[in-house]
């Protein structure tokens, strides 16, 4: 039986997925059809956001930390970032196409800096809300569920827009959807019933770091591993994005389709991860998902053929739902309750410095060895990655006394 709470955030959740499929996930093809992005802003798109995020990290931690109540700042900070949504909307209008580009990054990059309060501020609230014993269930219900929402919009997209892949009306429908579901998300975080923090004495102000939590080894261990972990994923998401549309040519409703059939194994497979996991442990068969994600820009790279793209990304899907399902528990796991939110701010800062440069190298690996070389390079580096984990899974057993 679920809480009010896990009610009201998988319902906010659902919101908050309809607004992002219906905006974040089409912004390359919009940038590329409609604005004439070259590689280099393209690249920006995934670059921008995490260079904000890691200026804004220590702000919102300040803003977090102080709040008595944590959901109507992050609440506030959703509806500021959806509100961008409408000065996307009107960027076409915009005399040049060069400025119109650049414009969008802009844009790109001021939604952002709301973003990252939200999100900071979302993960130390449902780590409150949530207790630990009914973590695994809760976000696994949860990120099945909103998948399945994901897969319904994302579908209705594709099958709706099949032949709009360069038609600005529809571009701008699509955003004005995605403000709207902003406004029903805002409301639905409103909605969760948060105790006021505890205020002891007459100031009871919060250090801005707490450097203690470098003394926990198993949140360093997990921490490096993470950061190298992203960074290897990160990495490719400019390449793809320009393999897809540049050279395969997919339009918005192939782009429907690989997210579908991403989307529809990630439903039927996140009970598995869940199981093997309550089995297992968290990070032994996280494991196992950063060996199948180091697959899918090796398999990427073989054929331009649409079908067989689509089911490289179906099949990328399985692994993806483990991915997600098991690296936010993990934070949560290896981060000490007592300095937790330091630790998520932590991990989110040196995350922002990752994800700013991933994408970079990325495009530059594509500028200079190509597109099937970049790409093999960066499965390398995944397994490579899946490697870290599989020795921080067995420093963790043998300080933990388990058995492997």
């Amino acid at each position: 039986m679920r809480t009010y709470n896990e009610k009201i955030s998988i319902y906010h959740g659902m919101a908050s997925t309809v607004a992002l499929n219906f905006s974040n996930n089409f912004f390359p093809i919009f940038a590329i059809t409609i604005l004439g992005a070259t590689n280099y802003q393209v690249g920006l798109i995934s670059s921008l956001p995490p260079l904000m995020a890691l200026l804004m990290t220590i702000p919102a931690a300040i803003l977090l930390n102080r709040a008595h109540k944590q959901k109507k700042l992050v609440a506030m900070s959703v509806l500021l970032a959806r509100l961008m949504f409408l000065l996307i909307i009107l960027l076409v209008y915009l005399p040049s196409a060069t400025f119109q580009a650049w414009a969008f990054l802009v844009v790109i990059a001021i939604m952002s800096m709301p973003n990252t309060v939200a999100n900071m501020g979302w993960q130390t609230l449902i780590g409150d809300l949530v207790s630990n014993s009914r973590r695994g269930a809760f976000f696994s219900d949860r990120n099945r569920l909103l998948t399945m929402v994901g897969l319904v919009s994302t579908l209705l997209i594709g099958i709706l827009m099949k032949d709009a892949s360069d038609n600005v009306v529809a571009y701008q429908v699509l955003f004005a959807i995605a403000f709207c579901f902003g406004l029903v998300e805002v409301f639905l975080l409103m909605k969760h019933e948060e105790e006021p923090m505890k205020i002891e004495g007459p100031i009871a102000k919060k250090k801005l770091m707490e450097w203690s939590i470098f003394q926990h080894s198993s949140y360093v261990w997990f921490l490096v591993a993470a950061l190298f972990f992203n960074f290897t994923w990160q990495m490719a998401w400019g390449i793809f994005n320009i393999y897809h549309v540049r050279i395969v040519g997919a339009t918005i409703f192939w782009i429907s389709m690989f997210s579908v059939g991403n989307m529809l194994m990630q439903i039927l497979t996140f009970p598995l991860w869940k199981k093997w996991a309550e089995r297992k442990s968290n990070i032994r068969i996280f494991v196992w998902a950063a060996i199948g994600m180091a697959t899918t820009p090796f398999l990427t790279v073989l054929s331009t053929n649409l079908y067989y793209l689509t089911l490289v990304q179906t099949t990328s899907g399985f692994f993806l739902s483990g991915v997600l399902l098991l690296l936010f528990n993990l934070l949560l796991e290896q981060s000490p309750e007592a300095s937790r939110t330091y630790c998520i701010t932590t991990y989110n800062v040196l995350l922002a410095v990752v994800a700013f440069l991933a994408p970079q190298i990325g495009i530059w690996m594509l500028d200079t060895l190509g597109v099937e070389t970049a790409m093999y390079i960066n499965s390398g580096l995944r397994l490579l990655s899946a490697a870290l984990f599989f020795v921080v899974y067995v420093r963790y057993a043998r300080d933990s006394r388990v058995l492997i």
